[in-house]
C-alpha cells in the first residue's frame, strides 16, 4: 500500500472532529504524538513493537530468516499452528488420520476458512505451495531442505529429474489433502506448522508474476492478519485483525505496528517513553535495566557459528586451520561480558534444553558434551601445524557479518580474539544489511561468515541437515560421506527407531567438529524490557520467534 499522507489526515481528522462527535472507526488514522499509553487508539486494541530488520521475504517457498517467517506465520494459516506450549493446534486441518505403516498422511480440512479476496482454502492451496516449494524453477533453498527425503519423491523434482506433479502431495477433494511420506517421520506434526507448508492462492500468485509477496498489495492473506503499509523495503508495517479469519473471534488485537530500529539505545528511548511496547536489550543496556520491573530474560534456541567456505579460499579448506580458528576466542567472556543476555555458551551445534534423549529423557546437548572449547595452547597448536603445511607464516581473512549494533560489537571481540591469540592472522570485517548477508552465503561469497541456526521443528534433524552435502543451507563447500550416511538414516532406515536415531545423532554430531565444519559461538537468550500490558504474544522454541495469534492487551 502507498504510505499515507499524515499531514492530509490530520487535516481531515480536525475538520470531521468539528462535523461530528468522535467515534472509534477511524482505522486509516495513526497517532503523531508522544504518548504514556500505546495500548489503545481511538478505542482499538493497539500495540507497537520494533523489528531489527526489515522483512527480507514474504513469499513462503522463498523465506529463511526469523523475520519473515514470524510475518507469514502471523498473516497466513497452515494445517496447524503452534500454541503456547509449542503444541500444533487446528488450523486449516481440523484433524488427521495416518495410515499404519506411517506413509500417509490424510488431513481434513474446514471449509469455513477463506482467503481475504473471498477465496476458499482448499487442498488444492496446499498441492500448489508445497509443489512450488520443491520445483527448481522457483529457486526455493527450504522446499528442498524441509521436504527432500520427507515427503515422497522431492528429492527427485528438486533436482529436477520429475516433474512437480510427481511429488506426493494430492487433493482428494477440496477438503481432503494427502500426502505421501518417503519414510515414516515421527516429527511431521510439527514440521506442518512451520511457514515453508504455508498454502498459497494459485491464481492470486500466478496474476502478481514477478510482483508477488512485494507489498501488502501483492499478498493475500488467511490467517490471524494482514500486512499493511509494508513494501519490500519498508521500514515500518502494520499487522491488521484480519476480520475474515475463520477464527477471528479468538483474536483480540486490531492492529500491531513494528518499525524497523537498529539502534538499541534509540529503541529503549521509545520504550521508555511509552512509544514501544517490548524492546531487546544489548550488553551495555542490560547493566541499566536489568533492575526495572519490566525486565525479562527469555531462552532461546538459537546458535550461532562461525561457517567456513572451503571452497573459497585454500587456508579454509586446511582443517588445522579451521580448528585453530574454532578455538581461539574465549566464548565464555563474550556471553558473560559482551552479550550479557543470559546467553550460553555453545560447544556443539544442537542446542541445550531442546530435546531430550528418547530412553533417557536426559538433554541431548548434555549427553553429547562439549566438543569445541576455548583453548588457546590448543589453537595454537593447530594454527602453526596448519600454516606449515599451506607453507605460509601469516593470512588475511575476510569475516562477513550482519551490521546490527550487537553484531558490531559481538564480532568486533572475536575478530580481536583471534588475531591475539593466532598470530600472523588479520581478520578482515565485512558488515552488511541482513538481506545482503544471506544472499552473499547463497551465492558462497564469502570467506568466513558468523550466522545463525534456529529450529524448525521439534528434532535434532533441523540442525544436523543443514551440513549434508546436498543440503541448500550447507553453502560452505562440507562434505563428509559417512556425515552424509548417519543423518540421511535418521529419516530413511532407522525413521522408526527413535533410539537408533539419536545415537546417530550424537556420532555425526562428533564428525561435525572433529572435521571443523563449523566453529560454534553461543545459545542466545534474549534480555527485553517487555511492557505488562502485553498478553499472549508468545515465543515459541522452534519454528516462527513470536507467535501473534492470542496477543492482546491486559489493561
Amino acid at each position: 500500500m502507498q504510505q499515507k499522507n499524515w499531514l492530509l489526515m490530520l487535516a481531515f481528522g480536525l475538520l470531521l472532529s468539528l462535523l461530528v462527535a468522535c467515534s472509534g472507526d477511524s482505522e486509516e488514522t495513526k497517532e503523531t504524538e508522544e504518548s504514556s499509553d500505546t495500548s489503545s487508539t481511538e478505542g482499538q486494541k493497539v500495540l507497537n513493537f520494533t523489528n531489527p530488520v526489515t522483512i527480507p521475504s514474504m513469499d513462503p517457498s522463498l523465506a529463511t530468516d526469523e523475520s519473515s517467517f514470524i510475518y507469514l506465520a502471523a498473516t497466513t494459516e497452515g494445517l496447524y499452528r503452534l500454541d503456547e506450549n509449542a503444541k500444533p493446534v487446528a488450523g486449516i486441518a481440523t484433524d488427521h488420520k495416518v495410515s499404519e505403516d506411517g506413509l500417509t498422511w490424510t488431513f481434513n480440512l474446514r471449509e469455513d476458512a477463506v482467503w481475504e479476496n473471498g477465496d476458499p482454502v482448499t487442498a488444492h492451496d496446499f498441492v500448489y505451495s508445497w509443489r512450488r516449494a520443491v520445483n527448481p524453477d522457483t529457486g526455493s533453498e527450504y522446499g528442498p531442505y524441509m521436504m527432500n527425503s520427507v515427503i515422497k519423491n522431492a528429492t527427485a523434482v528438486s533436482t529436477g529429474e520429475v516433474p512437480a506433479e510427481k511429488l506426493g502431495v494430492s487433493a482428494k477433494d477440496d477438503h481432503t489433502f494427502v500426502v505421501e511420506l518417503e519414510n515414516p517421520t515421527p516429527y511431521f506434526e510439527s514440521l506442518t506448522t512451520f511457514g515453508t507448508f504455508l498454502p498459497l492462492n494459485q491464481e492470486f500468485v500466478e496474476k502478481q508474476g514477478e510482483n508477488f509477496a512485494t507489498s501488502s498489495d501483492t499478498l493475500l492473506a488467511n490467517g490471524p492478519y494482514t500486512i499493511d503499509n509494508w513494501k519490500s523495503t519498508s521500514s515500518s508495517w502494520d499487522l491488521v485483525k484480519n476480520k475474515d479469519y475463520w477464527d477471528a473471534d479468538t483474536v483480540q488485537m486490531d492492529k500491531i505496528t513494528f518499525e524497523v530500529i537498529k539502534d538499541p539505545q534509540t529503541a529503549v528511548s521509545l520504550y521508555t517513553s511509552g512509544q514501544v511496547d517490548r524492546v531487546d536489550l544489548t550488553a551495555d543496556l542490560v547493566d541499566k535495566y536489568k533492575s526495572h520491573e519490566d525486565y525479562v530474560v527469555t531462552p532461546d534456541t538459537f546458535v550461532y557459528f562461525i561457517k567456513f567456505n572451503q571452497e573459497s579460499n585454500k587456508a579454509l579448506a586446511n582443517e588445522n586451520i579451521r580448528k585453530a580458528i574454532s578455538k581461539a576466542f574465549n566464548k565464555q567472556a563474550l556471553v558473560d561480558e559482551i552479550l550479557n543476555n543470559g546467553s550460553l555458551v555453545a560447544n556443539g551445534l544442537v542446542p541445550a534444553n531442546f530435546t531430550p534423549m528418547p530412553e533417557t529423557g536426559k538433554d541431548f546437548r548434555e549427553v553429547s558434551g562439549d566438543l569445541v572449547t576455548y583453548d588457546k595452547k590448543e589453537a595454537l597448536k593447530y594454527w602453526k601445524k596448519g600454516l606449515k603445511e599451506l607453507g605460509k607464516e601469516n593470512l588475511e581473512l575476510e569475516l562477513l557479518t550482519g551490521d546490527d549494533e550487537t553484531t558490531k560489537t559481538m564480532v568486533q571481540y572475536i575478530s580481536n580474539q583471534l588475531s591475539r591469540n593466532l598470530p600472523g592472522l588479520k581478520v578482515n570485517l565485512k558488515q552488511v544489511p541482513k538481506e545482503q548477508r544471506l544472499d552473499l552465503d547463497t551465492k558462497m561469497d564469502y570467506e568466513m561468515q558468523v550466522s545463525r541456526w534456529g529450529p524448525d521443528f521439534l528434532d535434532p534433524f533441523t540442525f544436523m541437515n543443514l551440513w549434508t552435502t546436498d543440503s541448500g543451507n550447507n553453502a560452505m563447500g562440507y562434505s563428509n560421506p559417512k556425515y552424509d550416511k548417519l543423518v540421511k538414516e535418521t529419516a530413511t532406515s532407522l525413521a522408526q527407531d527413535n533410539v537408533a536415531r539419536y545415537k546417530n545423532f550424537l556420532e555425526a554430531e562428533k564428525i561435525l567438529f572433529e572435521d571443523a565444519a563449523i566453529a560454534p559461538i553461543f545459545q542466545s537468550s534474549r534480555a527485553q524490557l517487555v511492557s505488562p500490558k502485553v498478553e499472549g504474544a508468545h515465543v515459541n522454541p522452534f519454528g516462527a520467534t513470536y507467535e501473534y495469534k492470542w496477543a492482546n492487551v491486559n489493561k
